[in-house]
């Protein structure tokens, strides 16, 4: 912005400055002065004015993105939810199955004693049964149990097996055969992993020592599950899988 300034009649006409009288000299001086500093802040206003034209705007959008990063909303989730299964599954080794030369059940001993006459065969009873009641020896004497594999009721625990997610057998053709007798007693009786659960003694038996590849449980609802625990046991116990199986485990994971 500039200010059009009119000069003073005396700038004008420079004889007139000498033919003024000492009086009018000292009037004129001051009238000088007062032009010189209103000329002064004219100057600094159009230097201040310049400066701000010459900052970079700040925009209201750009204003307004610094306040959503502020604010963002950092929660995430997408796929499989929370769920570990698909990274670990992605960490399980992929090999061929072993043989099953010196496999015997004995070689995993199973249903040690958790104190109070329980058994683990009774614990998982208790834990996976509604309103299981159990006699002085631990043993159930009635309950309502659900085999989560075929989505069958049981009010009878003498119906029912306690499966192994990731078979003894199917354990010693992964690595287990290579395990000490104390680890595979762990791996046999892990009531801290989701290895073990009450399930309908016909579903158990049809599974048999199959892997997903060959077997997945008649209640497709119960597949994504299934998959997670499968995947879950053998992270843990750094178990090995075959390529079907793996493959298997992911088609099942896609149904989540």
């Amino acid at each position: 912005m500039t200010h059009a300034t009119r000069p003073h009649p005396a700038l004008r006409d420079p004889e007139r400055l000498h033919r003024r009288s000492p009086r009018g000299l000292s009037r004129l001086a001051a009238v000088l002065a007062t032009a010189s500093i209103a000329l002064a802040g004219c100057s600094e206003i159009a230097a201040d004015l310049s400066s701000a034209l010459d900052e970079p705007a700040v925009s209201e959008s750009a204003g307004q993105d610094a306040a959503d990063a502020g604010g963002q909303d950092t929660e995430g989730g997408a796929g499989t939810g929370d769920s570990d299964a698909p990274r670990q599954l992605a960490e399980l080794t992929v090999a061929p199955e072993g043989p099953m030369t010196g496999y015997s059940r004995e070689r995993f001993p199973h249903w040690s004693s958790h104190g109070d006459n329980c058994n683990t065969r009774e614990v998982v009873l208790e834990r996976d049964g509604t309103d299981v009641v159990a006699d002085d020896q631990c043993r159930p004497q009635s309950g309502t149990w659900i085999s989560v594999y075929d989505d069958q009721e049981f009010t009878e625990a003498g119906d029912l097996d306690i499966d192994h997610t990731v078979p003894l057998a199917a354990a010693w053709r992964s690595g287990a055969a290579d395990w000490d007798e104390d680890r595979r007693e762990a791996f046999a009786n892990d009531l801290d992993s989701p290895q073990l659960l009450a399930v309908s003694a016909s579903s158990n038996r049809s599974k048999g020592d199959q892997t997903p590849a060959d077997w997945l449980p008649p209640a497709e609802s119960y597949h994504c599950v299934y998959a997670e625990d499968w995947i879950a046991v053998k992270h843990l116990y750094e178990l090995t899988v075959t390529e079907d199986e793996a493959a298997a485990l992911e088609g099942m994971l896609a149904t989540c």
